[in-house]
């Protein structure tokens, strides 16, 4: 949410940018309005550029930091399981141990691998290129549903 503006002067003509307050890190100068100028902006290496809003990861390359909601990322995974990280980043924080293994019981109920699929899988060589085989298995989807 914009809670001031910010003004510049281009070739003469006033535009308006909204600063916007984060969750966390510094306040965000919102750009758009320069496309009205004509004019383009450039950052070299987008050092100051933040190219998304996110509510679940904070990223902030300057001082190493990468939280996911909330929580930096070597805490997660020094201290958290898979499951668990996936629990939060969906649900908005890390499951008790009811949530996870209520959680743990669902993925395990539903992440069988259809037999179709599985001899999907084995009809790549042994050496074939890991994305070539997800792209075919991904493909093979919509075929097999």
């Amino acid at each position: 949410m914009a809670d001031t503006n910010a003004k510049l002067t281009v070739n003469g003509k006033e535009y308006e940018f909204p600063i916007i307050e984060g969750t966390l890190g510094r306040p965000v100068l919102d750009i758009a309005a320069l496309q009205e100028s004509g004019f383009w902006s450039y950052d070299p290496g987008f050092k100051v550029t933040a190219p998304v809003e996110s509510k679940i990861t904070y990223i902030d390359g300057g001082k190493g930091e990468l939280l996911h909601r909330g929580y930096p990322i070597d805490q997660l995974a020094n201290n958290a399981e898979y499951l668990e990280v996936a629990y939060a980043l969906i649900h908005g924080d890390l499951p008790n141990a009811e949530q996870k293994a209520d959680f743990f019981e669902k993925i395990r109920k539903h992440t069988g691998v259809h037999d179709q699929l599985r001899k999907f899988f084995e009809g790549f060589r042994r050496d074939a290129h890991p994305m070539a085989i997800m792209v075919g298995v991904v493909g093979a989807f919509r075929v097999l549903s």
